[in-house]
């Protein structure tokens, strides 16, 4: 059965789009510890990171990385995290947190959003992308 990442690659499942090229994409957390808590996602279903081939991995990190660099430009934080858990959901994906404090990053506090809000973040971080 396809993991909910894989609905959503599919068009399955609606998703807060902010990035996306030919083999991944980044969305935002629909339940985020803070403002523009973001998944990167490779579009090939793999369960475990430590099972990506290393090209695979290094261009994860490279896509990774441009998406954390416009979140930095586009929402008010001291820096972005980056960190892999996935235990969560069975597709690797690395979780871009935007932290002003050390309880961002305890996956403890959720941030409540509005569509509007998802929407006016998605489209902010989308606009540093280019």
């Amino acid at each position: 059965m396809p993991s909910i990442f894989t609905r959503i690659i599919n068009g399955e499942l609606p998703c807060y789009k902010v990035a996306e090229d030919a083999d991944h994409i980044a969305f935002l957390d629909v339940n985020p510890n803070s403002r523009g808590h973001t998944l990167c996602v490779p579009k090939k279903e793999v369960d475990k990171i430590t099972d990506m081939e290393p090209e695979g991995f290094e261009a994860l990190m490279r896509f990774t990385r441009r998406v954390a660099l416009g979140i930095e430009a586009a929402v008010p934080c001291r820096r972005v995290g980056i960190t892999v858990i996935g235990l969560e959901v069975p597709h690797v994906h690395v979780h871009l947190i935007p932290l002003n404090s050390m309880a961002d990053a305890t996956f403890q506090k959720k941030e409540k959003l509005d569509e509007g809000e998802f929407e006016e973040i998605a489209g902010a971080i989308r606009k540093q992308l280019g």
